[in-house]
């Protein structure tokens, strides 16, 4: 570790590092040392290897100067001209302000602990292995407006809340789909892709926009603060690799940023909307409807009532903080049932934050529900209650466990 530098630069870099999650990535599974790297992360052309990113002079970035550092974080090109792949969110991070790549450099050269941990090669066949080729991807697909500047059309609040989202938070990484050539579709509100939904690594992550559906329409800007703190809010649980971002980042966050990064969110016009939720609406199944099968009779409602109850309610109106309601869910109507899909198959957890409600458990249905009955649940799920979204057939459980090996 290096000599010590202005305590005050280094906590703040140490906050801007949570917030940008660098340890989520930089940091291996079941106890590899924070920053030292080596955690793998799935892209369309291969698996690409976390860096190690401790000030080791050897293995690390110890001997990076400051330009050095924020050509890596801004342009994703290390020292020796070496191409970054995009699984580093460098598109997002080229809209950082130079405060903060300053504070980011004091943190990681004073106060991380350098390990000596060698860096593994990324498991990328030919041609993606041609890093030279990311210069004309580059020149493609980067945002070319420089550090973030702020609208003068909006206050401040809104701004802090713009930056955080674009640039550190790098939601879109995520949240926006991504092209042919792995490229975020956007990467600010002026894109009618940004930020509405994206698979990522099997799971899909939701529509941060505006549509009342699946999206945050309905989602009260207070309900969006707690859910970002605690993984829990009105109604509403993080899943998925969504879990790791709150317990590693978002649950650090000052309220004042978590405020802002709401009132950014909630000022997102909806794009692409899917799903509807009419709580007036009459049950999916029932004689008024025409239906031959009363809702009750129905295999899927069978299967919600014999698994699911329990849990998220007869009336899918969940056991709040612990486990979500159903009805309504903006993650539940989506048009993309990936990760509803993913839960019912090898099942998952709530966060555990310093101020949220205890870790609960999803079990695994894998071995006890068949293509068909996971199917038909999540058909019922997604049309009950006023829920209504298109239903989902064995055939798309079938073919995304066949892409998950289980």
């Amino acid at each position: 570790m290096q000599p010590s530098a202005d305590q005050s630069l280094i906590a703040r870099g140490a906050y801007l590092a949570k917030a940008g999650d660098c340890a989520g990535c930089h940091t291996a599974v079941n106890g590899g040392a924070p920053y030292a790297g080596g955690l793998g992360m799935a892209s369309p052309f291969g698996t690409i290897i976390s860096s190690n990113i401790t000030p080791d002079p050897r293995y690390g970035i110890g001997r990076y100067s400051y330009e050095d550092f924020a050509r890596a974080l801004r342009e994703g090109v290390a020292p020796g001209a070496k191409h970054l792949y995009p699984a580093m969110p460098y598109p997002s991070f080229s809209k950082l302000a130079d405060d903060d790549v300053h504070a980011l450099y004091g943190y990681f050269m004073h106060a991380v602990k350098p390990v000596a941990r060698p860096n593994e090669p990324p498991q990328v066949p030919f041609p993606f292995n041609q890093r030279w080729t990311l210069t004309f991807w580059k020149w493609l697909f980067m945002p070319k407006g420089g550090p973030y500047r702020a609208h003068p059309e909006h206050d401040a609040q809104w701004n802090r809340g713009a930056y955080l989202v674009q640039s550190l938070g790098h939601c879109g990484a995520c949240h926006t789909p991504r092209g042919v050539a792995f490229q975020e579709r956007g990467y600010d509100e002026a894109s009618p892709h940004y930020l509405a939904g994206g698979v990522n690594d099997h799971w899909f992550a939701a529509n941060l926009t505006g549509d009342p559906g699946s999206g945050l329409g309905r989602v009260p800007a207070d309900d969006l603060v707690s859910f970002l703190k605690t993984g829990h809010g009105g109604g509403l649980v993080a899943y998925g690799s969504m879990v790791e971002q709150i317990e590693d980042s978002s649950q650090y966050l000052n309220d004042d940023d978590l405020r802002a990064i709401a009132s950014y969110l909630k000022s997102l016009p909806s794009q692409q909307p899917s799903g509807n939720y009419n709580p007036e609406r009459p049950v999916a199944r029932s004689a008024a409807n025409g239906n031959r099968v009363h809702e009750r009779q129905s295999a899927g409602a069978t299967v919600y009532q014999s698994f699911c109850a329990r849990c998220h309610g007869d009336r899918g109106m969940g056991n709040l903080p612990l486990y979500p309601k159903l009805a309504g869910n903006p993650s539940v109507i989506s048009d993309d049932a990936t990760s509803l899909i993913r839960l019912l198959v090898e099942g998952g957890n709530t966060p555990a934050t310093l101020t949220g409600p205890p870790r609960m458990n999803m079990p695994a249905f894998a071995g006890l529900l068949s293509d068909a009955e996971m199917a038909q649940a999540l058909t019922y799920i997604r049309s009950a209650w006023g829920n209504d979204a298109r239903q989902v057939t064995a055939n798309d459980v079938g073919t995304f466990r066949s892409g998950l090996h289980k």
